[in-house]
């Protein structure tokens, strides 16, 4: 069983022209016609996707040549907090609860990363993919 909509009604419309004409030559007609169909949406939802994708590059591109800080600085400024918290996490916390344990006070709290490793590897990622274009000599617009 498919797992999209899209495949599955597919499925279920192979299923009834096989009942519906049982003549193989029109069958197959039918089927093929069905197929240059569902080609069709996935070209349009391809286009589509690709359509949005750079649509949002130039928002980003003219987001991050604003001149106010609080427009472009958005990007940064998340980076930094992930930079900040995962030094924190790996290496002002172990070092704190070290300390805290001689000096007998309290150690400090631990830092839920799940959320800040996600927003790390996103951007990390969209990164990675910049570096592979660079790497195949890709200009960036």
């Amino acid at each position: 069983m498919a797992f999209d909509p899209l495949t599955a009604a597919l499925d279920i419309g192979g299923k009834l022209i096989d009942r519906l004409w049982p003549d193989p030559a029109q069958r197959d007609a039918a089927k093929l016609a069905m197929l240059k169909l569902q080609q069709e949406g996935e070209f349009k939802q391809l286009d589509q996707d690709f359509q949005l994708a750079l649509e949002q590059a130039k928002i980003n591109g003219i987001e991050a040549a604003n001149p106010s800080i609080f427009v472009s600085g958005g990007r940064p400024a998340a980076m930094w907090v992930c930079v900040l918290g995962l030094f924190y996490t790996f290496f002002a916390q172990p070092l704190l609860a070290w300390v805290s344990t001689m000096a007998k006070f309290p150690a400090p709290p631990v830092l839920d990363t799940g959320v800040l490793v996600q927003l790390l590897l996103g951007m990390l990622g969209l990164a990675g993919w910049r570096s592979m274009d660079k790497a195949n000599n890709v200009a960036s617009k």
